[in-house]
């Protein structure tokens, strides 16, 4: 998986309730499902543009809230330094292992 790919889709998993519906299906049908344009366009009956628009508005908003909040930057730096902590051998209570997505070696 590309950067760019799990940046979006990091993006998405942390505020893809905050875009509208359509942009939530659109980008969720380009990005993490693959579709292109043209067949997301064909099964929604719009504009091959139409669609293009959707996603990058909804690429731009993605964008600003992690401009704005930095959430996926701190959720990284807390995970790699629970990494740092696990590989020393240091004690991480369960519910921080599961929300960083982390396994005790």
């Amino acid at each position: 998986m590309s950067e760019e790919t799990l940046q979006n889709t990091m993006k998405f998993d942390f505020f893809g309730d905050l875009l509208t519906e359509k942009q939530k299906e659109y980008f969720d049908l380009y990005h993490n499902e693959d579709l292109s344009l043209s067949e997301i366009a064909e099964g929604a009956g719009i504009s091959k543009q139409g669609v293009y628009d959707i996603i990058t508005r909804a690429e731009k908003s993605l964008n600003n809230y992690e401009k704005k909040t930095e959430l996926i930057r701190k959720w990284c730096e807390t995970r790699r330094e629970l990494e740092t902590e696990i590989s020393k051998g240091e004690k991480i209570h369960p519910a921080a292992l599961r929300y960083f997505q982390l396994d005790m070696k």
